[in-house]
């Protein structure tokens, strides 16, 4: 009992130690104290963490956190600056710092804790065509991976708000981050959540954006990536068909495609997932982090 309170007074002398830092330098340079939220409070691998700033209306807002250089955008109703950060699906459990900038000048360094958080694990027998791709299709797998890569790279303003909507109807599978192995051969952590939908059922944008790429693709067959802004980007992935194409602004409830089972998959269904800043995050966690 003794030790956990004075881990508790510890940390609260450290956050005080931080607030008092920041409230010293503005007041130095005679600027109010920043007031910073992060949330979740419990943050694990996969997750999307939305950082809001209050106290720097009209200022310049700048920070760093997992090696990402986040980007600011001022939400006039509250009065506030707001940031996504995403934590990869891989990240290892720890401290991270988040340095912030105001107006140029370096305010505080706050840490972020990582959690470790326990990912599902299935062992599957399949066809050996879903472990080792026939040498044919090589070249199309090198030619996908180039086109995927020139959509990641795109760096545009933003162009999302408000909260990120279900793509389709009804309740999404919690596989996120499930570590497979095929034939005894281990594969990439599961990157996305799926939706067990019906061939033909309508696909959303589930938020403002325009298309990054709308294509076949060898491993998840047709593809659409929107492209949010700021670094964010939605795949939805094994598509019936392709009902947009490349440079098509898009709103939530645009129709993307259809559901479908192209690609390497056994059945027909969505697959939804998010890249924020280069991150492979939970599009559950975005959904969350993106509610007021």
């Amino acid at each position: 009992m003794i030790s956990a309170r004075l881990c508790l007074i510890s940390a609260l002398a450290a956050v005080v130690q931080i607030l008092s830092a920041d409230f010293v330098i503005a007041r130095a340079q005679g600027q109010r104290p920043l007031q910073l939220s992060i949330s979740p409070p419990s943050i694990g691998p996969g997750d999307v963490v939305r950082i809001d700033v209050d106290g720097a209306a009209g200022e310049r807002i700048a920070a760093t956190v997992f090696g990402q250089k986040l980007t600011f955008a001022f939400d006039a109703t509250r009065g506030a600056w707001r940031a996504l950060a995403g934590v990869d699906l891989e990240t290892k459990p720890g401290t991270y710092h988040l340095r912030i900038q105001r107006d140029g000048t370096q305010m505080s360094a706050r840490e972020i804790r990582i959690m470790t958080k326990l990912f599902t694990v299935r062992r599957l027998r399949v066809p050996a065509g879903f472990v080792t791709p026939p040498r044919e299709a090589l070249e199309q797998i090198a030619r996908d991976s180039k086109m995927l890569a020139a959509a990641y790279a795109q760096d545009t303003p933003q162009r999302w708000s408000d909260a990120f909507i279900m793509p389709v109807n009804g309740a999404p599978t919690s596989n996120f981050g499930t570590r497979s192995y095929y034939n005894g051969v281990r594969r990439a952590p599961h990157s996305g959540v799926d939706f067990m939908s019906e061939t033909g059922t309508p696909v959303r944008a589930s938020n403002h954006g325009s298309i990054a790429m709308a294509a076949p693709l060898y491993f998840t067959g047709n593809t659409v990536i929107v492209d949010h802004g700021a670094r964010l980007f939605s795949v939805f992935a094994h598509l019936s068909a392709l009902q947009v194409k490349a440079g098509d602004v898009v709103t939530p409830e645009t129709i993307v495609g259809l559901v479908g089972a192209t690609g390497r998959v056994t059945g027909p269904h969505l697959h939804w997932s998010v890249r924020l800043n280069g991150a492979r995050v939970d599009p559950l966690s975005l959904a969350a982090a993106t509610q007021r």
